[in-house]
């Protein structure tokens, strides 16, 4: 039989992270490349909600991984059940999202097991029969090729954006789901969780949301930045800014987007006055559709961009402000 692709999907506190269904997604490329079943486990102290909403999509078998103490998360309950689960189930590959809380317990979880990760991957390939990932390194100046040479199970963790979420596909049948009730012991749980942090009131998670209207340096001045607050509030979408923007503290570094910030992927990315440097590239290249505004030409954010828009922002967003609210309007 051939050997199995294991996708941890990430769930808090009852609701599922899309992107998930992203790293589904790329289990999906894997399986059919290698010929190998796919399965899917959800951990979590009631898990089998979402385990039945994961099963719709094309996978060999949900797993429901069960426990009282697995509700709050902790990095010590995650990584005791998840041993359990790979021991008994013995998958070759485990794929999950490159996430705050998979990068919490997934070091603990390989060295447990002693085997190594390969982190924050953008793609892989199959060849000659074996898979390489591949990774950015030094800000996504350089990809590295990267495989495995140890035993399995093999760790694998993928960047926000490397996959669509969209593109995971559908089962003909619901997948069956297995639940898995997981033993334990005291003790092993050395904290006890607070609330979860976070920095600020305004404090928010750009990878989740669905349109985002970032600015850069093209603003010029921070009162002008409404006009992009305006646009978002028409869209519907999330404010976000490039490193230079947060830096002078015209908006909060919770909105900065790039490699010493979020990670996205959107279905709308509207790029407002920004020029593409790498750094911000990293953090966005993987969103669905990229319109950029910017006055220069050749800025190096058109290249990458789905839609490029060559003008003055100040000209173009305030008659785009009116189309939308119009279109919303007859709506």
């Amino acid at each position: 039989m051939p050997d199995t692709i294991l996708v941890v999907v990430e769930q808090r506190e009852g609701k599922l992270n899309r992107v998930s269904w992203e790293t589904i997604t790329a289990g999906q490329a894997i399986a059919a490349a290698t010929g190998s079943p796919l399965e899917a486990a959800v951990v979590g102290a009631n898990a089998a909600s979402i385990a039945a909403e994961v099963a719709a999509k094309k996978l060999a078998k949900v797993y429901a991984i069960e426990s009282s103490k697995l509700a709050p998360y902790t990095p010590d309950a995650f990584a005791a059940a998840l041993k359990q689960i790979l021991a008994s189930k013995q998958p070759k590959l485990v794929l999950m999202p490159h996430t705050y809380q998979v990068r919490d317990f997934v070091p603990k979880l390989a060295t447990a097991m002693g085997r190594t990760v390969i982190s924050d991957c953008i793609g892989f390939r199959h060849e000659s029969g074996k898979l390489v990932f591949t990774r950015q390194m030094f800000q996504g100046k350089l990809a590295a090729d990267v495989s495995f040479t140890g035993d399995a199970p093999w760790f694998v963790t993928f960047q926000n954006g490397a996959f669509r979420g969209d593109k995971a596909e559908d089962g003909a049948s619901a997948a069956p789901v297995e639940t898995v009730n997981v033993e334990i012991a005291d003790g092993v749980i050395r904290n006890k969780p607070q609330e979860v942090f976070k920095e600020a009131k305004q404090a928010v998670d750009l990878t989740q949301a669905e349109m985002i209207v970032a600015v850069g340096r093209g603003i010029k001045e921070q009162k002008n930045i409404e006009i992009a607050k305006q646009l978002a509030d028409a869209l519907g979408a999330d404010l976000a800014a490039s490193r230079p923007i947060c830096d002078s503290g015209w908006l909060p570094m919770d909105r900065q987007i790039g490699s010493s910030g979020q990670t996205v992927a959107p279905k709308l990315y509207l790029a407002l006055g920004i020029s593409g440097a790498i750094q911000h590239i990293v953090g966005m290249k993987g969103s669905r559709a990229i319109i950029a505004v910017n006055k220069d030409s050749e800025a190096p954010i058109f290249e990458i961009a789905d839609y490029a828009v060559v003008g003055n922002l100040f000209d173009i967003v305030p008659p785009l402000i009116e189309e939308v609210k119009k279109v919303k309007a007859g709506a």
